[in-house]
């Protein structure tokens, strides 16, 4: 029953758009709330359970190759200079050890696991990362490959996508404003949707534990931690 009602939440929500909200942490509920937790709060099952990963092995090459392939469009010299200096968090954050295990021991509901992960464990979401193949752009070129157009809007809106294009849209309202950190975390949360992965199209009490904010907050947070 699980798995129809996700097959068709994804036939339903063509359209990824992201908003501001304060985390809810559905991992503190009690088991007196058991049987109040709502069916947000329950996390897509893997095909695969994720087995013990040996983070003491070194980083994977592709963690120190990974770049990026992006067109932007409707930037000024300011706006632009603001983009490259997110894209270059990315890599330096993709490249620690501290976003690899971040990823692969992410948890929730006490188990290894992301909401919405598309039947993949942590570790093959890690792998998927860094092998870079989006949807529409298949090939395995550890890159993050896409394109990036700012709009305005007064809405609560931070970004958008839909899985019909490469391209993604920033609302300039929040570009603006927000550090590098924001930005580079918003790049990767609407890119992560390029490599098929989704979140609830407004927002739930697990919306927070997707692999798209998910990572996207993990971004800024080591990225910042960085700076």
């Amino acid at each position: 029953m699980m798995k129809k009602i996700f097959t068709l939440s994804l036939l339903v929500i063509s359209l990824s758009s992201c908003n501001k909200g304060d985390l809810v942490d559905c991992q503190n509920l009690t088991s007196t709330q058991t049987a109040d937790i709502p069916a947000e709060c329950i996390p897509v099952p893997t095909d695969n359970p994720d087995s013990s990963v040996d983070l003491s092995t070194a980083l994977p090459n592709e963690a120190y190759t990974f770049d990026t392939n992006i067109k932007f469009l409707n930037t000024t010299t300011t706006q632009q200079d603001k983009f490259d200096q997110a894209i270059e968090l990315i890599k330096r954050v993709v490249a620690t050890e501290e976003f690899r295990t971040a990823v692969i021991n992410h948890t929730y509901n006490g188990s290894k696991t992301f909401v919405d992960n598309g039947g993949y464990t942590n570790s093959q979401i890690y792998q998927k990362m860094l092998e870079g193949a989006e949807t529409l752009q298949p090939l395995k070129n550890n890159t993050m490959d896409m394109e990036v157009e700012l709009y305005y809007a007064a809405t609560s809106t931070v970004g958008y996508t839909n899985s019909g294009t490469t391209r993604i849209w920033v609302n300039t309202k929040y570009f603006n404003t927000n550090s590098i950190g924001g930005v580079a975390a918003n790049l990767v949360h609407e890119w992560l949707h390029k490599l098929g992965f989704r979140h609830a199209s407004s927002y739930t009490t697990s919306r927070d534990y997707s692999v798209p904010y998910a990572v996207g907050r993990m971004i800024s947070r080591i990225g910042n931690g960085l700076n």
